[in-house]
């Protein structure tokens, strides 16, 4: 396991710990105490995956969030004490690919880690010719997405979320079958994380984002003209 594992936190004890715990568990940890330093780390090392806090001083996660999302489409795990809907909507909106409110275990922090990890690196279930819908293409083998000649980056929830509705082209999806085909049958969170990907999805796929059309009363479909 090569894996490196960027850290974001401004306890110290956190941080320790959990850089302590995901070398144990065979990953590169490094870290930072806030989201300046977090962004030095970050563009230094490019990390496999971020874990990420969001009350911090000089830059917090959500900021941080934002920076690394201009750029690259690494998973980002939010760790926070808040457990309010808003700030997890908030989240996601910006790009994370899940949350742990604290406090919480490392073994299901490390499970989460796990998962998102596999799936972003995982091309085995993917074919690997490259699709094709009025101008947006999408690269299965290297994980791009384009516009046009425009390369637009996905976090690794939007992107399998795009391919969702590619490989379910025409056919219209209710919040729940997408909850259930993109985030899995175990997943409790609310509906409304379905409304925020698409929203953030639809921004990114800029003049293409009438692909994907509301259904009313029902969800969401990829359609074309």
């Amino acid at each position: 396991m090569n894996e490196t594992v960027l850290i974001v936190e401004d306890e110290t004890r956190m941080r320790d710990l959990l850089k302590a715990y995901f070398s144990k568990e065979g990953y590169k940890a490094i870290a930072a105490e806030n989201g300046i330093e977090g962004v030095r780390v970050f563009n230094a090392n490019k990390p496999d995956i971020i874990i990420l806090d969001i009350m911090m001083p000089l830059m917090d996660g959500f900021d941080f969030c934002k920076y690394v999302r201009k750029s690259s489409n690494v998973p980002i795990v939010i760790l926070t004490a808040k457990s309010e809907e808003e700030d997890k909507l908030l989240g996601y909106e910006l790009g994370a690919d899940d949350y742990v409110t604290k406090p919480f275990s490392p073994k299901v922090l490390v499970a989460k880690v796990k998962v998102l990890l596999k799936r972003y690196n995982n091309d085995d279930k993917l074919t690997k010719d490259a699709i094709e819908i009025e101008g947006l293409f999408i690269d299965e083998l290297r994980h791009e997405v384009k516009v046009g000649e425009k390369e637009v980056y996905l976090s690794p929830k939007e992107y399998e979320l795009l391919l969702y509705f590619v490989r379910n082209k025409g056919i219209s999806l209710s919040r729940d079958k997408i909850l259930d085909g993109v985030w899995g049958i175990d997943y409790y969170g609310e509906l409304r994380t379905v409304d925020t990907h698409v929203k953030r999805l639809r921004e990114k796929l800029l003049d293409k984002a009438y692909l994907i059309t509301t259904v009313r009363g029902s969800g969401y479909k990829l359609g074309v003209k």
